[in-house]
């Protein structure tokens, strides 16, 4: 009973800091700690790490992403694990709660005035979408990873350090390739770990049935 009830007090603390954080950006759209961030993180770039920035942006990219979660979670369910392969696909769900989000913020990107643009987006700015689907894909993978002891064990390390590569570089990506502030990132952040909070449980929650 402990343990959950510090799961759900960390999941409200996640919540009240993405809407305090979403508050925020209503009301300073630019702050000065965005800008100094941006220009910090640009302030060494080359053709090669534009490049390398760019593949580590690339499974966020739509039809990409899509691919992405569609392929991993057939591979699931060809190898007899069917029940992670339908939670695998409902991290699909997401891309609806992120597309909700950005417009009811509606913060736009950040410009060429300010930071140097690599890449060109359509949609709002806050919260990044990159990294909430990573967190949440990736968080995910790492879980399984956890848990299918019946995969091989340099199977399932190999998928757990990359993972962590994509979750832990993403933020910079964005930011580097003038696709976001640092403060988008952090509320994708945030936002991914709310949503990966119920995939896992209710993943738990139908295993132990």
């Amino acid at each position: 009973m402990l343990k959950k009830n510090n799961i759900l007090i960390c999941l409200f603390a996640l919540i009240i800091s993405f809407v305090l954080l979403s508050i925020f950006i209503v009301h300073h759209p630019i702050p000065t700690i965005d800008l100094k961030i941006s220009l910090f993180i640009q302030k060494h770039h080359s053709d090669l790490l534009d490049k390398i920035m760019l593949a580590i942006s690339f499974f966020g990219e739509l039809p990409y992403s899509l691919l992405m979660v569609l392929v991993v979670a057939f591979i699931f369910y060809l190898f007899k694990f069917k029940r992670e392969a339908y939670f695998i696909t409902s991290i699909l769900t997401s891309g609806l709660i992120i597309l909700g989000i950005k417009n009811i913020i509606d913060r736009p990107r950040p410009t060429e005035f300010y930071v140097r643009l690599v890449e060109i987006n359509r949609f709002q700015s806050f919260p990044s979408g990159h990294v909430l689907s990573y967190v949440l894909f990736f968080g995910f993978m790492i879980v399984l990873m956890r848990e299918l002891k019946t995969i091989p064990k340099l199977t399932r390390n190999i998928v757990t350090v990359i993972s962590a590569f994509y979750m832990i570089t993403i933020a910079f990506s964005r930011i580097y390739l003038g696709a976001h502030w640092f403060t988008d990132t952090l509320g994708g952040f945030i936002l991914g770990l709310i949503c990966l909070f119920p995939l896992c449980y209710f993943y738990y929650k139908n295993k132990r049935g």
